[in-house]
């Protein structure tokens, strides 16, 4: 059964979230830096430099869905969109993903990644080191295989080895974070936090929905740990009836509440978007975690939610980008 109205409303009051929801007009497109502290954002110039990145983002993938710069033109495919943006922030260097990805304890990174859309397409990797860009290794998953037999994840030397046959980009350098004790987890990488996944949510022409995730992980983290990022219904999820969800924060207490699956279930119980998001965020809390997401549906609807000090995220339907990091108050 659904939880009750009274348990509903003490776990949101227990969760404290933030954030927006509103209503976009179908083709529209989220993305998401990361949720946490932000504690490196000093100057108003460093918040900017990352609202700069999530805009690049954001137009990356609004290419792709037909309406570079409120012109028609054909219909895109969201599952595209959503890749092409999170190869932007990946690229960017500014998050804990790709480029700007967080060392583990052993000094290399470790990259994970994943995709779905409604079409039936779905693909994970975990814990590879080879591609430049893992969500193009976890489209290549998706499109590979698929439901019933798979495979649906690749980790490790196999994943890189299936993006080396695949003429993938190298990753050639990432940028270190300076950690300095055997305490690495609680260092900040790069300008953001211990919580930089990137990722994003986009429903085309069509009414297709999509979602992509893409992290480096948590930086110091013990090599071969894999977080909620490659787990259907954790940290990514796309279906027809319901929702797409890109999350990002303590990556195993999303894989125990089984975040994204928890959004799904409560919207198939009846509840409102935000509700359900709050709910999902609120069990986060409750068993220690933190974190935030960006979730759409197909009539438009969209949450961009957090529990934590801040989320960079942004949006855009053909009124044109918005891009934040800290509360409704940050920069935009």
């Amino acid at each position: 059964m659904a939880p009750g109205r009274d348990e509903l409303y003490r776990h949101l009051a227990m969760a404290r979230v933030q954030g927006e929801t509103g209503e976009l007009v179908p083709p529209a497109l989220l993305v998401h830096g990361g949720a946490g502290a932000f504690s490196a954002i000093e100057r108003a110039e460093q918040a900017v430099d990352l609202t700069d990145a999530l805009a690049e983002a954001l137009e990356a993938g609004w290419q792709l869905l037909g309406q570079a710069g409120g012109a028609p033109g054909p219909a895109g495919d969201a599952l595209d969109a959503v890749v092409a943006a999170v190869m932007s922030l990946e690229d960017s260097g500014r998050f804990n993903a790709g480029r700007g990805a967080a060392p583990t304890l052993d000094g290399k990174v470790e990259l994970d990644a994943s995709v779905m859309d409604t079409t039936g397409r779905l693909g994970a990797v975990a814990a590879v080191r080879y591609p430049a860009n893992p969500v193009r290794l976890a489209r290549l998953v998706a499109e590979r295989g698929g439901l019933p037999d798979g495979p649906i994840l690749l980790a490790g030397k196999g994943a890189d080895a299936f993006a080396r046959a695949n003429g993938l980009e190298r990753m050639k350098r990432w940028r270190l974070t300076g950690i300095k004790s055997a305490d690495a987890s609680r260092q900040q990488p790069g300008a953001g936090s211990r919580h930089g996944t990137v990722g994003a949510v986009a429903v085309d022409r069509k009414g297709r929905l999509a979602a992509a995730t893409s992290t480096g992980g948590r930086s110091g983290q013990m090599p071969g740990r894999v977080g909620d990022t490659p787990v259907f219904g954790a940290g990514v999820w796309a279906d027809r009836s319901t929702v797409a969800v890109s999350a990002t924060g303590t990556g195993e207490v999303f894989v125990v509440v089984g975040f994204a699956h928890r959004i799904d279930w409560l919207l198939r119980e009846g509840h409102d978007l935000g509700v359900a998001m709050d709910d999902a965020l609120a069990h986060v809390v409750a068993r220690g975690g933190e974190g935030g997401a960006v979730v759409l549906r197909a009539d438009g609807s969209f949450a961009a939610r957090f529990n934590s000090r801040a989320m960079a995220r942004g949006w855009r339907d053909r009124s044109g980008p918005v891009a934040r990091v800290l509360d409704g108050g940050g920069p935009s």
